[in-house]
């Protein structure tokens, strides 16, 4: 039922390399299915996992062998120029959201002082140094 909720119907263009490895990634550690791949990511067909599975795999399709044969520097660029972008897009929203904060933390601030202004009252709780000393004492005593 959840994998359900997640479709996502697809086009070539959704297709980023991080994606595509991530893909290749959990179908080889045996996670998923070439299927359950297409199901769970929305991916139209199923030979296009195939054809990842061919570029970017391990295994080596025409000896039918998994090959342990480390990446060319070209593949490695690639992934590390993607993992680079997903890395610079992720920052970049953990910082609107921190300024968005921010700027929330500033409105209640503000609206605090307002409210204490309007209605004479003490919303923060402001202890003076002499009340905290002898609060600390009275938790030693007990």
């Amino acid at each position: 039922m959840q994998e359900e909720a997640n479709y996502q119907k697809r086009t070539q263009r959704d297709y980023t390399l991080t994606f595509k490895l991530n893909v290749v990634k959990e179908v080889e550690s045996g996670e998923l299915s070439t299927t359950g791949a297409c199901r769970k990511y929305g991916i139209q067909s199923r030979s296009t996992i195939v054809n990842w599975l061919r570029k970017y795999g391990t295994f080596d399709w025409e000896n039918q062998i998994i090959s342990t044969m480390p990446k060319s520097p070209e593949q490695r660029i690639l992934e590390l120029e993607a993992k680079i972008k997903l890395l610079e897009k992720q920052k970049a929203q953990l910082e609107r959201q921190n300024h968005i904060a921010d700027s929330k933390a500033a409105f209640f601030d503000i609206m605090i002082d307002i409210a204490e202004k309007e209605y004479n009252i003490d919303v923060r709780k402001n202890f003076k140094p002499a009340q905290s000393i002898v609060s600390g004492k009275r938790n030693k005593k007990a």
